[in-house]
């Protein structure tokens, strides 16, 4: 997937059902994003909004009535994809309903595996048949501890299975980038020496839950982050737009691999109703709007800065992925990975 468009369609064009991160794209923290409550509202308008989070602290009702505080109208828990509810499609197919679960996570995971037939538990001792962990602000030692003791034996040896709703890194804060779930699972890892199986992004159980749900044929995915949500919506099919509101920066898009470029690259959630400007190529010169970048060798060459930032991200971005060469293989002018994005 590339940044190639008609200059007259907009990234919502045939488009049946919006499909949005939350963390970094909604909200940082309690709090909404910049112009995106009225941005999804009016894309709602028109078709299908859903959301999907790696985020297992919360339930979806809770999750729900958090979106609706803020001022996205008509949203239900229905329109709430968890990660815990992809890691529950995974959990049956391992473990029957009616067994112990050690649970390493907060109340949204609870009440999935509950909803779903199983008995939580907090202890080893327990005998559980499975552990599935995901992230909630209080997880601390004593918890991952308690996995650790569960996970003591491989899978391959008579091992319990292990599922982590995901495993994202860092979470965005109002006061910054947190330590995600990632931190949490890798905890574990270093511990036991096993890896687990991941239910949410980027891979595609998610995904295909919040497309079955919709009942989508032409989605789109909104996310803030390439590893995660770009490359998640990449290798499950659907388009993408990553959103400079949330984790990823302009040098992480000029960086993109190949499996993670998305199909828009907006500032801003007003950008999903402007028309996406085509990316004209003229020997070494790449152009997306008023600003264009030659390649020159190994040097990125910045031919004119435009009059919108995020049209020089485009362009550049655009530039050095025609290429198929890493970004270390370039000399990059700072002022192309400028930031004047708003960010948490």
């Amino acid at each position: 997937m590339g940044l190639f468009s008609r200059a007259t369609s907009t990234p919502l064009d045939g488009v049946d059902a919006v499909l949005a991160d939350l963390d970094g794209v909604v909200y940082a923290g309690p709090g909404a994003l910049p112009h995106a409550i009225d941005s999804l509202n009016r894309a709602g308008e028109t078709r299908r909004l859903g959301y999907i989070t790696n985020n297992a602290s919360r339930r979806d009702s809770v999750v729900a009535d958090h979106l609706r505080e803020l001022g996205l109208t008509a949203t239900h828990p229905e329109d709430v994809i968890t990660s815990p509810q992809a890691a529950m499609r995974l959990l049956r197919e391992r473990v029957p309903a009616g067994a112990t679960i050690l649970v390493v996570g907060g109340d949204g995971l609870v009440h999935e595996l509950e909803k779903a037939g199983y008995v939580p538990t907090r202890s080893a001792e327990d005998g559980p048949a499975a552990v599935v962990q995901g992230f909630a602000p209080e997880v601390g030692w004593a918890q991952l501890a308690e996995a650790a003791y569960a996970l003591a034996t491989p899978e391959d040896e008579g091992g319990i299975p292990w599922i982590a709703t995901n495993t994202d890194w860092t979470i965005p804060q109002a006061r910054g980038i947190a330590p995600g779930n990632g931190t949490l699972v890798s905890a574990v890892h270093t511990a036991v020496g096993r890896l687990a199986t991941v239910a949410g992004k980027p891979e595609r159980p998610i995904f295909d839950e919040a497309v079955a749900r919709f009942g989508a044929s032409q989605p789109l995915f909104i996310g803030d982050r390439l590893d995660t949500d770009i490359a998640g919506a990449q290798a499950a099919g659907i388009r993408s737009v990553l959103v400079l509101t949330g984790v990823d920066r302009p040098k992480h898009v000029l960086a993109a691999p190949a499996n993670a470029r998305p199909t828009y690259i907006v500032g801003d959630l007003r950008e999903l109703h402007e028309p996406y400007p085509e990316v004209r190529t003229k020997g070494d010169v790449t152009t997306v709007g008023n600003a264009s970048v030659r390649i020159d060798g190994a040097d990125i060459v910045i031919v004119s800065e435009g009059d919108r930032p995020i049209d020089l991200v485009r362009a550049g971005a655009a530039a050095i992925w025609a290429t198929g060469r890493a970004i270390y293989g370039f000399r990059v002018p700072e002022r192309l990975y400028a930031d004047p994005f708003h960010r948490p």
